[in-house]
């Protein structure tokens, strides 16, 4: 486009800039922009996830391995730890506070371990996935990729741990008299279902933990208030039988409680089903379902912030 200027020479108009007029979003999606960190769909987020798995395996071993690397007795620790806390719990509770209220040796002393190594597992979950974003912030700023690997690939190490103290767990059991038959096989829904449980409640304490780092001091205190309402020492119907109805109700229906009646009954010959609550195992499958699910859509929901700030 010209025009003639007063001194007859022609000016020529530069034309317009072809982004001209347009916003910062219209010239993003123009020219094939996307927000760096922004959060992909959910269904793009497990997709994410799936690509990675190899990854996630990886991570949960090297942690596994690295987690004891400079104590002299190396992986052995994996089932000391537990072992020795059984034998602190036993020493107060079975033979000083005399907890097992009627359960004979060769049923109290699988029963307490087991309860020990169950919850053990819960524990070591949730106290890892408090620390999962907040402890690793130099990996989760320096490379992109779906964070919710980090809880699961933590919840993955501890059951790969208990999996090892799974060994020690049959050696003991076997040798107070219970022998393997048919009902071990409920080990692995019951292990896959509190995997799906731990996964979920990890999630959920990652997110948390990223917002409030001193969250992971504050939760050794909740850790061990939930042991000992969750029946880890003593038999919840038994030790709460002149207690309201309602109590021992509410203790033995948490996930907790649970997850390790189920691996008793599925372990102990001396431990029937008459030390479960009603619909057990429909009460254990919700757990699972609800914070597996929940979880990981409350982690989600936060993608795009861990990391910032």
């Amino acid at each position: 486009m010209s025009e003639t200027t007063h001194d007859a020479t022609v000016a020529v108009t530069p034309p317009a800039a072809p982004d001209e007029g347009l916003t910062a979003r219209e010239l993003a999606a123009k020219h094939g922009l996307t927000v760096s960190g922004a959060r992909p769909s959910l269904i793009e987020y497990v997709r994410q996830l799936w690509d990675r798995r190899h990854f996630i395996l990886a991570f949960s071993r090297a942690k596994l391995t690295a987690q004891y690397s400079q104590a002299k007795l190396g992986q052995l620790w994996q089932v000391a730890t537990p072992l020795l806390n059984a034998a602190v719990y036993f020493f107060i509770f079975g033979l000083l506070l005399e907890a097992d209220r009627g359960m004979s040796r060769e049923v109290y002393i699988p029963f307490l371990v087991t309860g020990v190594f169950v919850f053990t597992f819960t524990q070591s979950s949730v106290m890892a996935g408090v620390r999962a974003i907040s402890g690793n912030l130099g990996l989760v700023r320096a490379l992109h990729f779906p964070r919710a690997s980090l809880p699961i690939s933590f919840a993955l190490q501890q059951l790969q741990q208990l999996l090892f103290s799974m060994i020690v767990l049959f050696a003991i059991a076997v040798g107070f008299g219970s022998y393997p038959d048919l009902s071990w096989a409920l080990i692995v829904p019951v292990l896959v279902l509190q995997f799906c449980f731990n996964t979920g409640l990890a999630l959920i304490m990652a997110r948390a933990g990223a917002k409030t780092p001193d969250l992971a001091q504050l939760m050794p205190f909740v850790m061990r208030t939930w042991m000992y309402a969750s029946g880890v020492m003593f038999s919840i119907p038994i030790f709460l039988k002149d207690k309201p109805e309602w109590i021992a109700n509410v203790l033995q229906w948490n996930p907790a409680a649970i997850y390790m009646d189920l691996m008793r009954f599925a372990l102990i010959d001396g431990y029937g089903s008459e030390n479960l609550p009603d619909h057990v195992w429909a009460v254990a499958g919700g757990w699972a379902v609800l914070f597996a699910l929940g979880g990981f859509v409350y982690f989600w929901k936060a993608e795009e912030r861990y990391g910032r700030g």
